[in-house]
């Protein structure tokens, strides 16, 4: 098989993955039959999920909600850290205002952002 055509195809892949990584583990030869079929399988997974379930790139929104509930902080926690007032920090949760270089900077930094996610590359 070259291409997973449908989802039954996928689906019945994806529960006979399950059942290779049961079998296969980090000391199976990379040649044994198992090993090949659930490489060989994954890949074609893999194409799928890029085709039909893409993910998109994640917004500076999305990444300052996950780091608010990951670190447990409010925006009024964020403002503090960030040096802005929470009202500020809200418009940059909402996405109704973009945060000045020197707080792109200090977002990176306090809040392990990568740059490329804050500038919007």
């Amino acid at each position: 098989m070259t291409a997973i055509n449908n989802e039954s195809q996928y689906k019945a892949m994806m529960q006979r993955i399950d059942e290779l990584l049961i079998i296969v583990d980090d000391n199976t030869p990379e040649n044994d039959v198992n090993s090949v079929e659930l490489v060989l399988l994954s890949n074609l997974v893999a194409d799928y999920d890029n085709k039909y379930y893409p993910v998109g790139k994640p917004t500076l929104q999305d990444i300052l909600k996950l780091r608010m509930y990951e670190m447990k902080l409010t925006q009024k926690n964020i403002a503090e850290l960030l040096g802005v007032s929470p009202s500020r920090v809200s418009e940059y949760i909402t996405g109704k205002n973009e945060p000045t270089l020197k707080v792109a900077r200090q977002i990176c930094v306090k809040l392990s952002v990568d740059a490329t996610i804050v500038l919007g590359l």
